[in-house]
């Protein structure tokens, strides 16, 4: 069975295993995320070492296609966040 690792489980373990109050563990959890994305407001990559390295990328505006009704549509151009695993992820994933 899989499962989706939250913001309310990670809080969870931080509560758990450091001993943080339940608000304070929220409060480390969030600031952790904002801080990340002001990172990617600021066009800046956020590399968490032996875990991975996430890069904004933009996309140029192209021409796609329904794949329903195969009706072409203008796709516009936009900034995405793409995820490149360490080594170390790698290795875990593939064993």
């Amino acid at each position: 069975m899989t499962s989706t690792l939250t913001r309310a489980n990670i809080a969870e373990e931080l509560y758990k295993v450091i001993g943080l109050s339940h608000n304070e563990s929220a409060e480390l959890v969030e600031m952790f995320f904002e801080e990340i994305l002001l990172c990617f407001e600021k066009g800046e990559e956020v590399k968490l070492t032996s875990f991975g390295t996430f890069k904004i990328r933009n996309k140029k505006e192209r021409v796609g296609r329904n794949p329903k009704t195969g009706v072409e549509a203008k796709i516009s151009s936009r900034k995405v966040v793409t995820f490149k695993p360490s080594r170390h992820v790698k290795e875990k994933i593939n064993n």
